[in-house]
């Protein structure tokens, strides 16, 4: 059996197992193009659990593409606060207003015009052109690399690029259209999340490919996809200064480019500072600490950095011009924190 005779075999089980087995998700119940647009960007870097409460919000407030080119970025930033990877939701924006203005506010059909936005990439642009419009356009992600690589057996490297280029084609060429385009695309995502996990994770024992499987046939499940080793991340040392003055804590925006760009963040710097180094520093900003206490420890992973921080509560006599002074209540309404500093957000909500 080739290849794409496997897949092809495959195809008929997997949907019967997900037209029974399909989890009810909020974007599925409504799939309009905007709706699944905004789940696939929200779900790049989040997981389903987590992104459901903040896709719900995110919804009511904005329902549309209108709405989302017009709101401010202020706020948009606020309804994005908390699932990091900030540049998705500006991205988001930013194409909404391409789309209001080219496209009268309907998002394109095709994966070709989709992927011209900001923020679409290949496997964005194949989830909305299948799971909105029923084209015959596979979405491949991690778990649908997996899924595909264990049913051939096939020891390509899932982190390069020519991986997953050729399980795209190889799906396109099998993709059925319309309504089995979408649940083709969300039983292969379903599937990986679900039951096709990593490593020893792997549930063969449920899985509706397993008769098909030749990783499982030869027992390989648990050492496919081969995958090459990451660079690794650069580790940078903080410290964060939780700066009050009576009700009210400091936070500075951050630059309008680079890193976390236009966020509010509660100041920090680069090293680990001691208690001596920390008070010389408030006192050149023209501030009168009354004292300083260890208040935890936190790691942040981006892209190509990991923070490892160490915050100190510093209650202060006085409020320097240096910093922007907000209550808890404030911060909570209008300013967007990042999730690197969620560990002391939550504890100044408190």
């Amino acid at each position: 059996m080739t290849e794409s005779e496997r897949i092809e075999a495959a195809i008929p089980r997997l949907l019967d197992w997900h037209r029974v087995n399909r989890r009810p998700l909020p974007w599925r119940d409504r799939p309009t193009p905007y709706a699944v647009w905004v789940s696939e960007i929200m779900l790049q870097q989040t997981r389903i659990e987590a992104a459901i409460p903040y896709y719900l919000r995110f919804m009511e407030r904005l329902p549309d593409v209108k709405a989302l080119a017009e709101v401010s970025q202020e706020e948009l930033l606020k309804l994005w606060e908390g699932l990091g990877y900030y540049s998705r939701a500006r991205n988001l924006q930013k194409a909404a207003g391409i789309v209001m203005e080219q496209y009268g506010g309907t998002l394109p059909s095709s994966a070709q015009a989709l992927r011209k936005l900001p923020g679409i990439g290949e496997y964005t642009a194949g989830a909305i052109a299948s799971l909105a419009f029923g084209q015959p356009e596979p979405a491949v992600d991690g778990n649908v690399l997996r899924v595909i690589l264990r049913l051939t057996a096939r020891r390509d490297d899932a982190l390069e690029a020519d991986t997953r280029a050729w399980v795209t084609e190889l799906l396109r060429d099998l993709y059925p259209t319309g309504k089995d385009a979408a649940l083709l695309t969300e039983g292969l995502m379903e599937l990986g999340e679900t039951v096709c996990l990593p490593r020893e994770g792997a549930r063969c024992e449920v899985c509706p490919l397993a008769a098909l499987c030749l990783a499982r046939e030869r027992g390989e499940q648990t050492s496919l996809p081969v995958r090459s080793q990451r660079s690794s991340r650069r580790v940078e040392e903080r410290t964060v200064l939780l700066l009050r003055c009576g009700e009210r804590w400091a936070v500075r925006r951050r630059a309008e480019k680079g890193l976390l760009a236009g966020m509010w963040e509660f100041p920090n710097v680069e090293g680990c500072l001691s208690d001596k180094e920390i008070l010389s520093q408030l006192s050149e900003q023209g501030l009168e600490p009354l004292s300083l206490e260890p208040w935890g420890e936190a790691k942040h992973l981006f892209t190509h950095v990991e923070w490892r921080m160490r915050g100190f509560l510093i209650p202060c006599a006085n409020a320097s011009a240096a910093y922007v002074w907000r209550t808890p209540e404030e911060l909570r309404q209008s300013h967007a924190i990042p999730s690197a500093f969620w560990f002391w957000t939550k504890r100044i909500y408190e």
